[in-house]
């Protein structure tokens, strides 16, 4: 039970740094020193989408649903959250795409950020 539930929190935790890496830019318009945290985030985001290269999270969330409890169903965050996180239909070619677009997005947003930030 334990280890479903660190699985699950595990996910959570990736589902939110997704969220942050996908969404953070915005936050830096209102906040920019949530750029200390966001810049490097982003940066491991896109390099692992880029790269095709595996989270840490990934496994260790894999680790402990297989060393879990087998008798339990599928839950609310195996079953919903890790379907975003992993989708199964996901080619390389989109892959690729969801990086490029992370990256764009968060380049204008910066440059939004930087323009306010001169002086004028």
């Amino acid at each position: 039970m334990i280890l479903r539930v660190l699985a699950d929190a595990v996910v959570f935790m990736h589902f939110g740094f997704v969220l942050f890496v996908g969404f953070g830019g915005f936050l830096v318009l209102g906040w920019p020193r949530v750029a200390w945290a966001h810049v490097p985030a982003t940066m491991w985001g896109v390099v692992v989408e880029l790269g095709d290269l595996t989270c840490p999270l990934t496994p260790l969330e894999n680790w402990l649903r297989a060393h879990g409890d087998q008798g339990c169903a599928d839950g609310f965050v195996e079953h919903y959250l890790a379907a975003v996180l992993y989708p199964a239909a996901l080619t390389r070619d989109e892959q690729l795409a969801l990086g490029v677009l992370v990256l764009v997005v968060n380049v204008l947003i910066y440059s939004q950020v930087i323009r306010r930030r001169r002086p004028v």
